[in-house]
């Protein structure tokens, strides 16, 4: 009898440990689902103008720590950034390189803007590859045939700035038909610095995040409409208004300051 009830006894407690440690998984499971969901739902999905990708490329491991959001950032031409915004790309946060496609999406209900601020401010230059000749910006003759790299004149705001300031110095019509338009800034940038175009049109900032090229000439701020980086909270998204807080930080201008931006005039920094 004894030896019958030992035997039902250790199947009895063999049944207990299986269901405990099938019950410790399921356990295991069940956190680790709750724990993908909290992390998607703490997901921040911020897009932003292609000359901003060194500056915020940089931030981004330090915004995660002091907000706790995991940040996905989707960089572009900010007319290309905002069609798809108003197509229903899931953007938390839009940060333009002019007030222009911020207002397009504003206008006609396009998206619910909870806010917004003018982020930063920026330079326009004229580079060419390291050991390039002078450039007059004076002088149209003094680009030769060379082709020039601008983001689209009609679309990409640094392409906007770009036309505006050349038509300014006296430089479109001579130059108009050497020119290379891009999708984006960055895209103008690396068509210099792999040597396809012999100069470019950017902004300072995008002359610092690129050893290969160098500053021939800036453009005086007069000659073309004020740069700025206006910054918008879509769709009431709560995580969207704390990261842009950071990115209003002392932390985050250190960061913008070293990689060429300049503080939106009026605003310090």
């Amino acid at each position: 009898m004894a030896p019958m009830f030992e035997r039902a006894s250790g199947l009895f407690h063999g049944v207990q440990r299986t269901m405990l440690r099938f019950g410790t998984w399921i356990l295991a499971a069940w956190l680790t689902v709750l724990a993908g969901s909290a992390a998607w739902a703490e997901r921040v999905t911020l897009y932003a103008a292609a000359s901003l990708r060194t500056a915020l490329d940089t931030l981004a491991p330090e915004l995660e720590a002091a907000t706790g959001y995991d940040l996905r950032i989707a960089y572009g031409g900010s007319s290309k950034l905002a069609r798809q915004i108003e197509q229903g790309a899931p953007a938390d946060i839009f940060i333009s390189a002019n007030k222009e496609w911020i207002e397009y999406l504003l206008t006609g209900n396009r998206i619910i803007a909870a806010s917004g601020v003018d982020l930063l401010s920026n330079r326009l230059v004229l580079i060419g590859q390291r050991g390039a000749p002078q450039i007059s910006l004076q002088e149209a003759g003094s680009f030769g045939t060379e082709r020039i790299a601008i983001g689209l004149t009609q679309a990409v705001p640094a392409g906007i700035y770009g036309r505006e300031a050349l038509e300014t110095l006296g430089l479109w019509e001579p130059l108009k038909a050497q020119l290379v338009e891009t999708d984006n800034v960055r895209a103008a940038l690396a068509l210099v610095a792999r040597g396809e175009a012999r100069f470019g049109i950017v902004y300072a900032s995008d002359a610092v995040a690129e050893p290969a090229v160098q500053v021939l000439a800036s453009f005086p701020p007069d000659t073309h409409s004020p740069i700025v980086y206006p910054a918008l909270v879509v769709s009431g998204s709560k995580a969207g208004a704390e990261v842009l807080a950071f990115l209003q930080s002392k932390a985050a201008w250190a960061v913008f300051e070293a990689q060429g931006f300049l503080p939106v005039e009026g605003n310090g920094e």
